[in-house]
């Protein structure tokens, strides 16, 4: 079994940042990945972010290219999403998510096996 819960959401204004973490417990040593994605109401669940468990190797979203940075520490089972320069376009509801299987790439939310419960980013132009 795995559990992973989301943290440091919140209401923030256009161009402040935000870190968000994500903590795993449970077997996590069958991660091969973990990632972030968002849900706005009435669109479709996306792709921010990826890391892969081991080698730290790292993808995004290209709306958010250069302005957030993923980050894990394996040690301590967590993630972190560090969001810069963040735009009233980048609210919704983001949540953390880990895959249990090998897969050449992990852009699509159903290559993940684990969620979070997500946690609400809301930023105000």
């Amino acid at each position: 079994q795995v559990q992973l819960v989301e943290s440091g959401g919140g209401l923030v204004q256009a161009g402040d940042s935000l870190r968000l973490s994500c903590g795993a417990s449970g077997r996590t040593y069958i991660f091969y990945a973990m990632g972030w994605f968002r849900q706005a109401p009435g669109k479709e669940r996306d792709f921010v972010a990826g890391i892969r468990w081991s080698g730290g190797s790292t993808n995004y979203a290209d709306s958010v290219k250069g302005r957030f940075t993923i980050s894990r520490d394996n040690a301590k089972n967590t993630m972190s999403l560090q969001m810069n320069s963040l735009k009233p376009e980048d609210t919704a509801v983001y949540y953390c998510a880990a895959a249990g299987t090998y897969s050449p790439s992990y852009y699509t939310s159903n290559k993940y096996d684990y969620w979070g419960q997500g946690t609400q980013v809301t930023v105000s132009s």
